[in-house]
């Protein structure tokens, strides 16, 4: 078995600086040292320290609810569950609400966290709380999409159908789906 964080010595920063930056990335090159005395350069994307949630809202107890969206980094719509960065003040829980009304608009009288998720931590500091959303009314809060997001109602009965589509690849969704399945196979 692998030592914790706690127990293995995390390296010792000597330096930071930002290397690149626009309006959304801020890319810092950090000097380390390792316990072992051995040293690099390692380039990261600094994250905001906000973090940001994915919401996997069950409409009933078949059915959840998935959007369509436009995907910048592959210029393409990709199917997955509703999304989005915590706002300064906000708790994961409160951000998921209301992403969940600008998304899909419902919102949820109950949630329960599943996991913080980690994207590509080598070179991102950016966690994902993924939450399921019950207890769903109708709810809508405007929203800071480009264009009105498809909202689709898929059966929990067709989830192996689902990991089949093409449009259904964000690696963040795939996990919350599979982190679903065994909640709902825990209860």
């Amino acid at each position: 078995m692998s030592k914790t964080n706690q127990e293995k010595k995390l390296p010792e920063i000597h330096a930071r600086r930002v290397v690149a930056q626009s309006r959304f990335f801020r890319v810092e090159q950090v000097d380390l040292e390792f316990s072992n005395g051995v040293t690099r350069e390692f380039e990261r994307m600094a994250g905001s320290g906000r973090g940001a949630v994915m919401i996997i809202p069950l409409i009933d107890k078949d059915n959840v609810l998935l959007i369509r969206e436009y995907s910048a980094g592959t210029h393409s719509y990709q199917l997955g569950f509703p999304k989005g960065l915590i706002d300064p003040g906000e708790t994961p829980i409160e951000a998921g609400n209301r992403e969940l009304q600008e998304e899909v608009g419902y919102k949820a009288e109950d949630f329960t966290p599943l996991k913080q998720l980690a994207m590509a931590p080598t070179f991102f500091d950016a966690h994902m709380h993924v939450l399921i959303a019950e207890d769903l009314t109708e709810s809508r809060l405007e929203g800071d999409e480009p264009e009105p997001l498809e909202v689709i109602k898929w059966p929990l009965a067709k989830i192996d159908e689902l990991l089949t589509q093409e449009d259904f690849c964000e690696a963040r969704s795939v996990a919350a789906l599979l982190l679903l399945e065994r909640w709902r196979n825990s209860e």
